[in-house]
């Protein structure tokens, strides 16, 4: 009994049909990454204002998504909001999920590197006649970012797994279309050894891009420390 296909690994390694798997699971990656980040900022900022009225709503977010699977959470906005008259296409539920609660985690991100910012700064900015605005634009993000970027990073590279869970919901990424294939071509361990090197050759690239990311940003805050000290 044959348990090993060598041919089949190796014609499945530039399937079409794999690679666009591959293609949707990167811009599902992208889409949902920039989504939870312009959501998940806007909740950090709401969880750190003063008033309860806005800190509120932003920790229970937090705590709810947090707190329960992302399998429950995409289940719910695929089969349980059509019950309410909210019909939502695979593509539309995936990416509303993933977004959802990707900001549930980006937003204690970016709260953790603006809290980071000495208030010191933030006080002698607003003596100087700052507005809020130009604080957080000029004083606060370009030292939280040297703190939000690599865990940000992190999250990049464990989106890109973590998609593989809009599988459940018929969304037609990398485990998906593996999974299709297995059932058509019964080649179980040759095709998730496929789709395992794909995801291993994806997240490998990524981490290469945000070392250099790191890099970048690690050089223009002692840049921008040592034309401070020079002052």
């Amino acid at each position: 009994m044959q348990i090993w296909n060598w041919s089949g690994f190796f014609d499945y390694l530039t399937n079409p049909f794999i690679l666009g798997g591959a293609f949707t699971t990167l811009w599902l990656t992208a889409v949902a990454i920039i989504g939870g980040l312009v959501l998940g900022f806007v909740l950090a900022l709401m969880k750190m204002a003063p008033s309860r009225l806005l800190s509120a709503p932003a920790a229970g977010y937090i705590w709810l998504f947090r707190g329960t699977p992302l399998l429950v959470q995409l289940i719910v906005i695929y089969t349980g909001l059509p019950q309410l008259g909210i019909k939502l296409s695979v593509v539309e539920s995936a990416l509303i999920g993933l977004t959802l609660n990707e900001a549930a985690y980006l937003a204690e991100i970016v709260r953790a590197g603006i809290t980071a910012v000495p208030q010191g700064q933030v006080r002698a900015a607003r003596a100087l006649g700052m507005r809020e605005a130009q604080i957080m634009r000029y004083i606060v993000m370009p030292q939280a970012l040297r703190i939000i970027i690599p865990p940000l990073g992190n999250s990049v590279n464990g989106l890109l797994k973590t998609t593989s869970v809009t599988s459940v919901i018929s969304m037609e990424e990398l485990l998906r279309r593996t999974q299709v294939l297995i059932q058509e071509r019964f080649m179980v361990l040759e095709l998730f050894a496929v789709a395992a090197i794909y995801y291993l050759v994806m997240t490998t690239l990524w981490d290469i891009v945000q070392r250099r990311i790191e890099r970048r940003f690690g050089r223009a805050y002692q840049q921008l420390g040592s034309a401070t000290e020079q002052r």
